[in-house]
Protein backbone atom coordinates (compact mmCIF):
# COMPACT_ATOMS: atom_id res chain seq x y z
CA UNK A 1 0.00 0.00 0.00
CA UNK A 2 1.52 3.08 -1.15
CA UNK A 3 1.60 6.59 1.47
CA UNK A 4 -0.93 8.25 -0.20
CA UNK A 5 -3.58 5.44 -0.28
CA UNK A 6 -3.14 5.40 3.25
CA UNK A 7 -5.72 7.77 5.29
CA UNK A 8 -4.90 9.86 8.03
CA UNK A 9 -5.86 7.96 11.07
CA UNK A 10 -3.32 4.80 9.49
CA UNK A 11 -0.56 7.47 8.95
CA UNK A 12 -0.63 8.68 12.66
CA UNK A 13 -2.92 6.57 15.47
CA UNK A 14 -4.40 8.94 18.06
CA UNK A 15 -5.14 5.59 20.26
CA UNK A 16 -2.85 4.48 22.12
CA UNK A 17 -2.93 0.84 23.59
CA UNK A 18 -1.49 0.85 27.17
CA UNK A 19 -1.10 -2.60 29.27
CA UNK A 20 -1.19 -2.21 33.26
CA UNK A 21 0.31 -5.51 34.55
CA UNK A 22 -0.34 -6.85 38.30
CA UNK A 23 0.28 -10.39 39.43
CA UNK A 24 -3.25 -10.46 40.10
CA UNK A 25 -4.50 -9.43 36.94
CA UNK A 26 -3.94 -7.57 33.54
CA UNK A 27 -5.63 -4.62 32.20
CA UNK A 28 -5.60 -3.19 28.77
CA UNK A 29 -7.08 0.20 28.02
CA UNK A 30 -7.00 2.20 24.61
CA UNK A 31 -7.06 6.11 25.41
CA UNK A 32 -7.69 8.94 23.01
CA UNK A 33 -4.15 11.23 22.71
CA UNK A 34 -5.83 13.36 20.54
CA UNK A 35 -6.88 16.01 23.64
CA UNK A 36 -4.61 18.45 24.81
CA UNK A 37 -3.14 17.72 28.36
CA UNK A 38 -5.54 14.66 29.08
CA UNK A 39 -6.53 11.51 27.53
CA UNK A 40 -9.86 9.99 27.55
CA UNK A 41 -9.93 5.91 27.82
CA UNK A 42 -12.36 4.66 25.03
CA UNK A 43 -11.80 0.68 25.58
CA UNK A 44 -10.92 -1.30 28.42
CA UNK A 45 -10.76 -4.79 29.14
CA UNK A 46 -9.45 -6.64 32.12
CA UNK A 47 -8.56 -10.35 33.58
CA UNK A 48 -11.04 -8.83 37.03
CA UNK A 49 -13.81 -9.70 34.98
CA UNK A 50 -16.39 -11.58 35.78
CA UNK A 51 -15.72 -14.29 33.18
CA UNK A 52 -12.16 -15.12 34.54
CA UNK A 53 -13.41 -15.41 38.10
CA UNK A 54 -13.69 -19.56 37.58
CA UNK A 55 -9.60 -19.28 36.44
CA UNK A 56 -8.66 -17.29 39.10
CA UNK A 57 -9.95 -19.54 42.02
CA UNK A 58 -8.58 -22.68 40.32
CA UNK A 59 -4.62 -20.69 40.73
CA UNK A 60 -5.31 -19.75 44.03
CA UNK A 61 -4.41 -22.39 45.92
CA UNK A 62 -1.88 -24.44 43.72
CA UNK A 63 1.07 -26.23 44.72
CA UNK A 64 3.56 -25.09 44.60
CA UNK A 65 2.49 -21.23 45.15
CA UNK A 66 2.46 -19.46 42.15
CA UNK A 67 3.28 -15.37 42.45
CA UNK A 68 1.05 -14.45 39.06
CA UNK A 69 -2.38 -15.38 38.93
CA UNK A 70 -2.76 -14.71 34.64
CA UNK A 71 -1.02 -16.73 31.82
CA UNK A 72 -0.94 -16.16 27.46
CA UNK A 73 -4.38 -18.06 27.69
CA UNK A 74 -5.88 -15.36 29.73
CA UNK A 75 -4.01 -12.88 27.81
CA UNK A 76 -4.94 -13.71 24.55
CA UNK A 77 -8.84 -13.40 26.15
CA UNK A 78 -8.77 -10.13 27.29
CA UNK A 79 -6.84 -8.81 23.77
CA UNK A 80 -10.10 -10.28 22.11
CA UNK A 81 -12.42 -8.74 24.09
CA UNK A 82 -10.19 -5.25 23.85
CA UNK A 83 -10.31 -5.78 20.27
CA UNK A 84 -13.83 -6.43 19.32
CA UNK A 85 -14.89 -3.41 21.88
CA UNK A 86 -12.55 -1.22 19.42
CA UNK A 87 -13.97 -2.97 16.16
CA UNK A 88 -17.69 -1.84 17.19
CA UNK A 89 -16.99 1.88 18.14
CA UNK A 90 -14.81 1.93 14.76
CA UNK A 91 -11.30 2.16 15.63
CA UNK A 92 -9.04 0.18 13.31
CA UNK A 93 -5.77 1.48 14.31
CA UNK A 94 -3.73 2.12 17.64
CA UNK A 95 -0.01 2.21 18.70
CA UNK A 96 1.76 0.99 21.60
CA UNK A 97 4.33 3.18 23.53
CA UNK A 98 7.45 0.80 21.81
CA UNK A 99 9.74 2.19 24.80
CA UNK A 100 7.59 1.34 27.57
CA UNK A 101 6.88 -2.26 26.11
CA UNK A 102 10.56 -2.66 25.58
CA UNK A 103 11.43 -1.60 28.92
CA UNK A 104 9.65 -4.61 30.41
CA UNK A 105 11.55 -7.50 31.87
CA UNK A 106 11.73 -10.58 28.96
CA UNK A 107 9.57 -12.59 30.90
CA UNK A 108 6.53 -10.15 31.01
CA UNK A 109 7.17 -9.48 27.36
CA UNK A 110 7.05 -13.08 26.41
CA UNK A 111 3.37 -13.07 28.53
CA UNK A 112 1.63 -9.84 26.45
CA UNK A 113 3.08 -10.58 22.97
CA UNK A 114 -0.31 -12.94 22.41
CA UNK A 115 -1.97 -9.92 23.35
CA UNK A 116 -0.86 -7.78 20.92
CA UNK A 117 -1.21 -10.80 18.72
CA UNK A 118 -4.94 -11.10 19.37
CA UNK A 119 -6.12 -7.44 18.88
CA UNK A 120 -4.20 -7.38 15.56
CA UNK A 121 -5.87 -10.51 14.56
CA UNK A 122 -9.51 -9.24 15.82
CA UNK A 123 -8.65 -6.75 12.80
CA UNK A 124 -7.21 -3.86 14.40
CA UNK A 125 -3.72 -2.52 13.40
CA UNK A 126 -1.48 -2.43 15.91
CA UNK A 127 1.77 0.55 15.18
CA UNK A 128 4.75 -1.11 16.48
CA UNK A 129 4.27 -4.79 16.95
CA UNK A 130 6.49 -4.86 13.76
CA UNK A 131 9.49 -3.15 16.19
CA UNK A 132 8.67 -5.29 19.08
CA UNK A 133 8.44 -8.20 16.72
CA UNK A 134 12.00 -7.85 15.80
CA UNK A 135 13.40 -7.53 19.47
CA UNK A 136 14.90 -10.97 20.34
CA UNK A 137 11.71 -12.00 22.80
CA UNK A 138 9.44 -11.33 19.73
CA UNK A 139 12.04 -13.53 16.94
CA UNK A 140 11.98 -16.70 19.91
CA UNK A 141 8.82 -16.58 20.12
CA UNK A 142 7.58 -17.09 16.24
CA UNK A 143 6.80 -13.33 15.50
CA UNK A 144 8.21 -12.87 12.03
CA UNK A 145 9.04 -9.68 10.60
CA UNK A 146 5.88 -8.31 9.53
CA UNK A 147 4.13 -8.73 12.82
CA UNK A 148 2.31 -12.11 11.98
CA UNK A 149 2.78 -14.46 14.27
CA UNK A 150 3.94 -18.11 13.59
CA UNK A 151 2.35 -19.09 16.91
Amino acid sequence: MSSSTLTNSQKYPRYLLQLILSCRKITAQVSDTASAGSSTIVALASSSKQDFYSHYHSKLNPFPKRHCFWDSNTVVVVGQNLGSQLREIGIDNVMINLAEELSRPANQRIMVLPLFDSVRRAGVVVDGLEKLAEDRVGRRLGFCHNGRSGL
